[in-house]
């Protein structure tokens, strides 16, 4: 028996396709959409057409933007010697908050992580390669989470960087094993970053 008309449904059906809504978060998400005048409707409707829209990886670091380069990568005032690599855009947001690091970033939008069918092709590696190569580097920070998918990315990209004789280090445990890096606070994030060893 169908409980809710057909559109409603399937409103309720894609906010549970989101990271982190269960079936009764996304009914009331649905029921709250569908009462919200129709103009607020079209707004919200609209914003995530024009973020899908406008929102692009920015060409050097890979992280989201709405400018053809990122206002990061566009600042003179960053030391473009110095990578922080994370994984994901939230991640930068993170390292951000803390004003500690005044280098640029490298956004690889992921982590290799076998059982998720997630392989190093699968993620931004190659990038970060080309734009070492390119010279003028002399330090990578491995800023991945500090969990075993993270771990493994780091030592492998690490790896792969180590013919091209420049420093790479990895963020200090200042934070906890197994924790995310967007829920760390900037006295947290400081520390690991005043504390990284080179791996």
């Amino acid at each position: 028996m169908q409980y809710f008309p057909a559109a409603l449904q399937d409103l309720a059906d894609q906010f549970g396709r989101l990271p982190g809504i269960g079936g009764k978060t996304a009914q009331r998400l649905a029921f709250h959409v569908l009462s919200l005048p129709l103009e607020d409707a079209q707004s919200f409707a609209e914003a995530i057409l024009e973020a899908k829209r406008a929102v692009h990886t920015c060409p050097v670091c890979q992280n989201l933007t709405d400018r053809e380069i990122c206002p990061i990568c566009e600042d003179d005032m960053r030391d473009k010697s110095q990578i922080c690599v994370v994984a994901e855009p939230k991640d930068v947001i993170a390292m951000e908050r803390s004003r500690e690091f005044g280098g640029v970033y490298h956004v690889l939008h992921g982590v290799i992580s076998p059982l998720n069918h997630v392989s190093q092709d699968d993620i931004k590696i190659r990038e970060l390669l080309h734009r070492v190569a390119a010279g003028d580097v002399r330090e990578v920070i491995m800023a991945t989470n500090p969990d075993t998918e993270g771990e493994a990315t780091a030592m492998y990209i690490s790896r792969l960087l180590r013919p091209m004789e420049i420093k790479v280090t990895r963020l200090a445990y200042g934070m906890s094993v197994g924790s995310q890096l967007e829920y760390a606070d900037e006295v947290t994030l400081s520390r690991a970053l005043e504390g990284r060893q080179e791996i």
